[in-house]
């Protein structure tokens, strides 16, 4: 791992991962890492962005500053896959190789297994027996995975186990 990445559970005071984000990459300056250089200077515009829309320009907490590192990653993984669909290796590889940077910041995804069940503590405590009443377990669920998994994966577990 690179000595200056930085996990999201070691977060405290608010504020202080947008702090980490720009003590790294002022680090990533000085050690001439061209790529965790851009990277991390797109997602602190993507911060900033997100800090003045709206009706007034306000501070965003830790919570909001992962919100848009998890959209960030996002978009380098869809991007990544439309570029090796165009036949753009290069491409995908410098979106994928983004998206490397930008996961050191965010939390540990939930396997598979954590997912269901949690989902199936989800499906028990709303007594959901159908795929009709998916969103009464998805409102359940979702802020216990919060920034964890993504949503199409949460509404794929939930229409697994309430389908099965």
């Amino acid at each position: 791992m690179i000595p200056y990445a930085v996990r999201s559970d070691r977060i405290g005071a608010m504020g202080d991962l947008k702090d980490r984000l720009r003590n790294d990459l002022t680090t990533a300056m000085k050690a001439r890492d061209e790529l965790r250089t851009a990277t991390l200077r797109m997602v602190l515009t993507a911060v900033k962005t997100e800090e003045v829309s709206g009706g007034e320009a306000r501070e965003l907490d830790d919570a909001e500053v992962l919100k848009v590192l998890a959209r960030e990653g996002k978009k380098r993984r869809e991007s990544a896959e439309a570029y090796v669909g165009a036949g753009r290796q290069e491409l995908a590889d410098r979106e994928v190789a983004e998206g490397g940077v930008i996961e050191a910041y965010l939390p540990a995804q939930l396997t598979d297994e954590e997912l269901d069940a949690l989902v199936a503590e989800a499906v028990a405590e709303s007594g959901a027996t159908s795929p009709q009443q998916m969103g009464a377990v998805m409102r359940l669920v979702t802020p216990q995975v919060a920034g964890r998994a993504e949503g199409g994966r949460v509404a794929a577990a939930v229409k697994r186990a309430l389908s099965g």
